[in-house]
């Protein structure tokens, strides 16, 4: 019980926090946490230890735990910090559709701006401002569209899945291309002619017939931004069905 409200004082009331303790000049429970978000955007959640945090602060690792207990409490604190951050976009006067793309791209822009938050367990969230503004902002898209409460949860839950999912495969695609020191285009271009020899068309038609249509649309094998937004339109085509049998007709728009 203490353990779990001193986490909630320090997402609530770091500041207070802070007092109770006694202050290290120029350290706070803040920076203590923007220095990790810095240390997991470029480097990933791998890289973020309290040794590591307090070494970029210029302090000894004790020093850290006087603002911060441990690296669990530190990663809900550095999660709800970048949900505080979300830019949220108005709402009210769009039709659901584009309501439901705008929290979609939200989120989308979260994961691309830090990696590192689609890594972290999803069933425990951080309780904090952060992440309570975020959640209401969310819910709100789902105004009008006559879905009981329960129902509205699930529809969000599965539309940030989708978003989380694909936004990790797009980070994967960057980061081997990073790793390889080349495009797509030229990964293929090296492979293709090699892979002409020893590929027969005849046993794989469909397989010719559908590569090269997609290869000719989108310049490779995959590109993450048409699956993405084609994906998200079947979500919402699927929330569409969800809105049309279980919605209250008067409230749908």
């Amino acid at each position: 019980m203490a353990e779990a409200r001193r986490i909630l004082d320090l997402l609530w009331f770091p500041e207070a926090a802070e007092r109770k303790r006694g202050r290290r000049p120029g350290l706070s429970v803040a920076r203590v946490v923007e220095t990790g978000i810095a240390v997991a955007d470029a480097e990933g959640l791998d890289a973020v230890s309290m040794r590591r945090v307090a070494t970029e602060l210029g302090v000894v690792p004790m020093t850290l735990y006087t603002y911060v207990p441990d690296k669990a409490t530190l990663l809900e604190l550095m999660l709800d910090r970048v949900y505080l951050a979300m830019p949220r976009a108005e709402l009210p006067d769009r039709p659901w559709r584009e309501r439901l793309a705008a929290i979609a791209e939200e989120n989308r822009a979260l994961v691309a701006g830090h990696p590192w938050v689609a890594g972290l367990p999803a069933n425990r969230p951080p309780l904090g401002p952060g992440l309570m503004a975020k959640y209401e902002h969310e819910l709100r898209a789902f105004d009008g569209c006559g879905l009981d409460d329960l129902a509205i949860d699930s529809a969000l839950t599965f539309l940030i899945g989708y978003v989380q999912s694909a936004a990790r495969t797009a980070a994967d695609v960057r980061a081997a291309a990073e790793r390889s020191h080349e495009t797509d285009w030229e990964w293929w271009a090296e492979r293709g002619p090699i892979f002409e020899v020893v590929f027969d068309q005849h046993t794989y038609p469909t397989a010719t017939r559908v590569g090269a249509a997609a290869g000719a649309a989108h310049g490779a094998a995959y590109d993450p931004d048409h699956a993405y937004a084609f994906g998200l339109q079947r979500v919402l085509d699927g929330l569409g069905v969800l809105i049309e049998s279980e919605g209250r007709p008067e409230e749908r728009r």
